[in-house]
């Protein structure tokens, strides 16, 4: 076994210690917190100095700036000015009052603009009037270039043109209304005619190929069902939720036209069953004196069907026309159901099914 003997120093050995840096006191001015030292107070002349020499001001350097002469200011002159809108102060020469808002005397008002020849009619409504189209059609034929006056295309919305100027339709406009569609519906109670609304269905989800009536898909002249006979096909009219009967819907905006025009007047047929007395008076009311909102009805035909059951024909389609005006002759209705438009029947159509308007039937 080797054992190792380590030196130890005597005790009386002396220690040698480590040198330290001198302690380098720090200047009173770098270790005040509140002012900052001299040297980041001042910036080193660079325009003074070249090369770390010092060079002499110019004399440019040394002489006062000249002031520019500032033209005096001038009261602003308010002649001719209305006063604004918010009033004025006095030192703009302006009178509190009131803002004059009269187009025609206040030059602040740039003029109104004037559409050309506002008096003449617009093409689309002029085609309208002539039976041509729909003015949603004519909007649309417009923009396709497929109408000339006078000779010249027109495809601007808006144009005016005189009532006797000549108004062509080109071929692509016929076809596309001739393959427009118009089908007749027998609704039945619960749909109502246009959008849904509470919780009901709109009766144009009856138009599908399995609710077309079978006696009209053996028709040669009947068109096959497309999916884009869907499309565009609006009702022609009305009919209340708890009524039943004759529905157009079409997609020629001339026949929207003659069934629901502000001048139309065909005619509507209702087989109308009521509960309650009604006097010889009543029925005259019925047919010509009655109003609704603070409006004269047009004249109608009313006439007995059997005990129970009123025939009504109007030329109008106010809405709940036929109910109201039961009730102001103390009848209740209990049952509605429209028969006939115009010179269409509703003849064996079952509820719930369709079919197309057939080639020569007219409203």
């Amino acid at each position: 076994m080797t054992t190792l003997k380590l030196n130890k120093k005597p005790a009386d050995a002396p220690t040698m210690e480590a040198p330290r840096a001198p302690v380098r006191r720090a200047d009173p001015a770098k270790r005040s917190r509140v002012a900052a030292p001299a040297s980041m107070l001042t910036k080193p002349d660079t325009k003074s100095s070249v090369n770390g020499e010092r060079r002499k001001p110019a004399a440019s350097e040394t002489a006062p700036r000249e002031r520019i002469a500032r033209p005096p200011s001038r009261p602003r002159d308010a002649t001719g000015r209305d006063t604004p809108r918010r009033g004025g102060k006095q030192r703009d020469g302006f009178e509190q009052g009131e803002f004059n808002r009269n187009r025609a005397t206040n030059p602040r008002f740039s003029p109104k603009p004037v559409a050309s020849n506002p008096e003449l009619p617009r093409l689309s409504k002029r085609m309208a009037e002539l039976g041509l189209c729909s003015r949603r059609e004519a909007d649309e034929w417009i923009v396709n270039g497929w109408v000339k006056v006078n000779g010249v295309v027109i495809d601007a919305l808006g144009t005016r043109v005189p009532p006797d100027a000549s108004i062509e339709v080109s071929g692509s406009a016929q076809q596309a209304q001739s393959e427009s569609v118009t089908i007749l519906l027998h609704k039945p109670v619960g749909y109502v005619s246009g959008q849904a609304e509470d919780g009901y269905e709109p009766a144009v989800v009856l138009i599908r190929p399995e609710n077309q009536w079978q006696e009209a898909q053996h028709d040669p002249t009947q068109p096959k069902f497309k999916r884009g006979h869907l499309k565009g096909l609006a009702p022609a009219g009305r009919l209340d939720i708890d009524s039943t009967g004759l529905l157009i819907f079409t997609q020629d905006g001339r026949i929207a036209r003659q069934l629901i025009g502000e001048d139309s007047r065909i005619e509507k047929e209702y087989l109308v069953r009521v509960e309650g007395d009604l006097s010889e008076e009543g029925l005259r009311k019925l047919n010509h004196g009655l109003e609704l909102d603070g409006v004269r009805l047009k004249p109608a035909k009313v006439s007995w069907q059997n005990e129970d059951q009123l025939r009504f024909v109007l030329r109008e389609g106010r809405k709940r026309q036929i109910r109201r005006m039961c009730e102001l002759v103390g009848l209740k209705v209990t049952g509605l159901k429209r028969v006939r438009i115009g010179r269409v029947a509703l003849g064996k159509l079952p509820p719930g099914q369709w079919r197309y308007l057939r080639q020569g039937e007219q409203f």
